[in-house]
């Protein structure tokens, strides 16, 4: 272990473990945060959440709400060990905070409310974990509180996550009196005095039977982690402290065996001991290894070639730019030079910190494993890897969840268009989960993200950070148009206002496009039989979806070929903006087979304006429809509110598709229109108390219904009277 010149020590790779904070809103993550770098040395004062100067929430929205909205990097120390955390936010509207922490830790702490037991939040929270392969130590918090119940909470975790769930504390009583707990791995009991002094004492021989039967279930525990142990256990009916934490170890490692622990970060219970069992059991980063793009394994190895990964980014008035990132391989120094595999791109390392918060503490040098920050990147972002000793190694991007909440924004003023637009790309940089595009198709400028409250938070910045007022509409939906059947049509185009003049006349038939269906060439128009020979086939896929296969039919020479591709140009304008809504039109196959030319008038803008118009005639006459577009969607509910859920899911238009249970949780799978799933996380929220959650994906398109129809029609033609 070496020391900076500033006295900040640098931390071999095995003295580092790196956390991510978790739990339920309103758990006491920030408090226990607080105590934690208070422990550690790292501040000297502890913060409130009322007061609004803790490190963690330290943002003007987050000290507004009093709860958290972004990801905290801190840091504390406990012997010669360096421990950096994450605080992540506790709604899952904010749940890109924590998926990014999973990137980058090796473990976590779930904080559990002794007043609530298992929430929403632990409930949406452990499930990432597992699919992260993020081992959780579980702690509980507010034992102080007068409404706690030990035995309740102990109870809920229990039921979530079963056997795995292994005590290593209770608490002597809960209520205003709690200020002792037993430790059945130390077989002591620990009282704090008001000052947060510890005493360690025997247990009590009435809490004796309680301690003895939790230390023995602890042991069985710590013997199933290890064929070794179980034998030794075996033998001797026990084990030894060192083997008992042998196993807590290998259990913890692989996800067997989650240790439950006490702490109150207001009254600095518990804290020091939870630092204690961290360096204990929690995996150092020299036990994991990071895969790449190609698919290399690249060890944590302070040895290595120099990279780091970015996994944050953020940007402070005074400081600008900011990126957290974690030190993949090898060590990172105060102005080292790397190249950004991502964008090809030099990078200087102009300063290095660790980080609290915004307190941040200048270091020279950062091992394999540990985090830090650094400003001033040129055009470093989320996701990007910055390698040195001539390495090409792309860490694998975060993959965050689909969006759950799309909407509609607009600034007020037209003249705040295109700083409005600056805002929201740096908001997207910033926050990976919110995604901006502005759809040609729709006319309309889209944010996507996690949930109402996710985008009303962005909205708060863009109006009172940025002084930019915007409006939330609703989106529009982006159907598509298509034909039943076949039907033919000709327009002719003839203008003549002095000089020269225009002449086009087109004959065109269409019909449905059919995916592998045979070639036509007999047609039967206005009960005559028409035969076509086809001349050329130009088949185009659209970028929407779907295809347009244009058919050259023309004999005798009516229409010159070089105005072919005009009558094209103008179809495939009718097909960006349909006859029936202006939406995109799809799968259609159009045959022009006669017309007529002017030997003087005749130009690409007459028959593109005539192909246009006999495309829109026949579209018309062709059986047309509207299709709109059908998301399958997965929800994960409690088994109390599965009726509600399908109930509200019906009214949508939902088809359900079927049921299954994973982990108390039923599972419903559904297609539902998109028409009818705007603010569903917010109604699935209001249903469930907010205990369920769901994904969506586009699945595919189909007819909507007459009535359905007929009121769109109704509506595009209003638009184009007031247009």
């Amino acid at each position: 272990m070496l020391t900076n010149f500033n006295g900040m020590k640098t931390y071999n790779t095995e003295q580092i473990r790196n956390v991510v904070l978790m739990g339920n809103t309103k758990s006491g993550k920030t408090t226990l945060a607080e105590a934690l770098m208070l422990e550690g040395k790292v501040i000297d004062r502890r913060g409130t959440v009322e007061a609004k100067n803790t490190v963690c929430d330290n943002t003007e929205i987050e000290q507004l709400y009093q709860r958290s909205i972004y990801p905290t990097l801190f840091y504390s120390e406990y012997g010669d060990h360096k421990i950096n955390f994450i605080d992540t936010p506790g709604s899952d509207d904010f749940i890109g905070g924590l998926i990014s922490a999973f990137r980058v830790v090796d473990s976590g702490v779930m904080l559990v409310n002794g007043q609530h037991g298992v929430e929403v939040g632990t409930e949406i929270f452990s499930r990432y974990a597992e699919q992260h392969n993020i081992p959780l130590l579980l702690a509980v918090s507010q034992l102080d509180h007068e409404k706690a119940n030990w035995d309740s909470a102990l109870d809920s975790l229990k039921e979530a996550f079963g056997s795995k769930v292994c005590p290593l504390q209770f608490p002597v009583e809960t209520g205003l009196a709690f200020n002792a707990y037993v430790d059945v791995l130390k077989m002591k009991m620990y009282r704090f005095k008001e000052d947060g002094e510890r005493e360690e004492l025997d247990i009590p021989a009435e809490l004796a039977d309680n301690a003895e039967e939790l230390q023995a279930e602890l042991v069985e525990r710590a013997a199933e982690a290890d064929e070794a142990l179980m034998e030794a256990f075996f033998e001797s009916g026990t084990l030894t402290p060192e083997q008992i934490v042998q196993g807590l170890v290998l259990g913890f490692r692989k996800g067997e065996i989650m240790p439950l622990v006490i702490v109150s970060g207001k009254k600095d219970i518990g804290v020091k001991r939870l630092m204690e069992l961290i360096t204990l059991i929690a995996p150092h980063p020299g036990l994991t290894s990071a895969k790449t793009v190609s698919g290399e394994e690249v060890p944590c190895d302070a040895n290595g070639a120099s990279s780091l990964y970015i996994y944050k980014t953020s940007q402070e008035q005074h400081l600008g730019d900011i990126a957290y990132f974690r030190v993949m391989s090898g060590k990172v120094s105060e102005a080292m030079d790397l190249v950004n595999v991502n964008n090809g791109s030099r990078e200087r390392i102009s300063g290095l910190f660790v980080a609290a918060g915004r307190k941040r503490e200048k270091v020279t040098e950062l091992m394999a494993g540990d985090m830090g920050c650094t400003v001033k990147l040129k055009n470093a972002k989320s996701n990007h890897t910055l390698n040195g000793g001539g390495k090409s190694w792309e860490f694998e991007p975060i993959a965050f969840p689909p969006s759950k909440f799309r909407t509609a924004i607009k600034a007020k003023s037209d003249k705040d268009d295109e700083k409005l637009g600056e805002i929201l790309n740096r908001a997207a940089a910033e926050d990976p989960t919110i995604v901006v595009e502005y759809s040609k198709e729709l006319k309309q400028l889209l944010v996507s993200g996690q949930g109402e409250h996710h985008i009303n938070t962005l909205k708060w910045h863009i109006n009172n950070t940025h002084k930019t007022e915007v409006d939330l509409l609703t989106p529009k939906i982006p159907y598509r148009e298509t034909i039943t059947k076949m039907a033919a049509s000709s327009y002719r185009h003839r203008k003549q206002s002095g000089g020269a003049g225009q002449f086009g006349e087109v004959h065109m038939l269409i019909e449905p496009y059919v995916e592998g269906a045979p070639e036509n060439s007999r047609f039967k128009v206005d009960g005559k039989d028409l035969v076509l020979s086809i001349r050329g086939k130009e088949e185009l896929t659209m970028e929407w979806g779907g295809k347009l296969v244009y058919y050259n039919c023309i004999v005798g020479g009516s229409i010159d070929g070089r105005f072919m591709p005009a009558i094209l140009k103008g179809i495939m304008e009718r097909m960006e903006e349909g006859p029936l809504t202006g939406s995109y039109a799809r799968d259609i196959n159009c045959y022009v087979y006669d017309g007529k030319m002017h030997p003087v008038d005749s130009n690409e803008i007459s028959f593109k304006l005539a192909g246009r118009n006999a495309f829109r005639d026949a579209f018309k006459k062709a059986g047309p429809k509207i299709m709109e577009p059908i998301y399958q969607i997965e929800v994960m509910v409690p088994s109390d509110c599965m009726g509600d859920v399908m109930s509200d899911l019906q009214n949508r238009r939902a088809l359900i598709e079927g049921m299954s249970s994973e982990k108390g949780f039923q599972v419903l799978k559904a297609k539902v229109p998109l028409a009818e799933l705007h603010k569903y996380s917010t109604s699935l929220s209001s249903l469930t108390s907010g205990r369920a959650s769901f994904t969506m994906e586009l699945a595919e398109y189909t007819q909507v219904p007459a009535d359905i129809q007929e009121r769109l029609l109704q509506e595009y033609e209003e638009e184009d009277k007031d247009d």
